[in-house]
């Protein structure tokens, strides 16, 4: 997140547009992959802020990655997400407003692993046993994909 880093450093908390991607990855059994995140204890999805450069399908890729350990073989763009709702406040003070590209992913190679500065843990869930504690944007995304690609 260097670039939202860096950024922090000139406007402090202040709201910020911040565009980024999300990846909803499926098992064999459609269950959806969770973490669990270090910095609210909340369950999400894999995903983070797009870096200079970089295609929203990079970012989806890198962040999957970086958080989870999995590869993506193939993503498919579900939707954008922006508006009130996206809006965010980290435990820490700082604020979005996120703009997000959702992909789902079927095909992945890698083993699960955590990147515990980001994850405490990492887990698969049925769509009647998501947990209770869902990380709010994500929330909105996870509701509105299970709903469209049941």
């Amino acid at each position: 997140m260097g670039y939202i880093m860096d950024l922090r450093k000139v406007v402090g908390s202040r709201p910020l547009i911040v565009a980024g991607a999300s990846v909803i990855v499926k098992d064999q059994h459609d269950r959806i992959l969770l973490q669990l995140r270090q910095d609210n204890n909340c369950w999400g999805l894999a995903g983070g802020s797009m870096e200079m450069g970089e295609t929203l399908e990079e970012v989806a890729k890198r962040e999957l990655q970086e958080e989870t350990g999995l590869i993506a073989n193939e993503l498919e763009l579900v939707n954008i997400f922006s508006g009130e709702e996206l809006y965010y406040q980290y435990p820490h003070g700082d604020e979005v407003y996120n703009v997000i590209a959702a992909y789902i992913c079927t095909d992945y190679t890698g083993e699960l692993k955590a990147e515990l500065k980001e994850v405490k843990e990492l887990r698969f869930f049925g769509a009647d046993e998501l947990p209770a504690n869902i990380s709010p944007p994500d929330l909105v995304v996870i509701r509105r994909i299970l709903i469209y690609h049941e």
